[in-house]
C-alpha cells in the first residue's frame, strides 16, 4: 500500500485515480489477451498453411529505409 501511496504521488495523482488506471490496464491487458487467443482458435480453423502461403506470395524486396534490422542482430 505504501508503495502504491509513493507512486500515484509520483504520477501527480490521488490513489483512486492510481487504482482505477491500473484497473483499467488490467482490464484491458485481459481482453487483448482474450482477442488473441481467439483469433488462434480461428486461424487454425483454415486449411492447410495458410500463414506459409500468404508469406510465399509476399513481394521479396529489400526491407524501407528505417525498417532494417540492428546491425550485429541475428535470430
Amino acid at each position: 500500500m505504501e508503495y502504491a501511496r509513493q507512486v500515484a504521488q509520483e504520477e501527480g495523482v490521488s490513489m483512486n485515480q492510481f487504482f482505477v488506471t491500473a484497473i483499467a490496464e488490467k482490464v484491458s491487458a485481459l481482453k487483448t489477451e482474450a482477442f488473441f487467443r481467439e483469433r488462434a482458435a480461428r486461424a487454425s480453423e483454415y486449411p492447410g498453411d495458410a500463414l506459409a502461403d500468404w508469406l510465399a506470395a509476399s513481394p521479396h524486396v529489400p526491407p524501407m529505409p528505417g525498417d532494417e534490422l540492428p546491425p550485429g542482430y541475428s535470430d
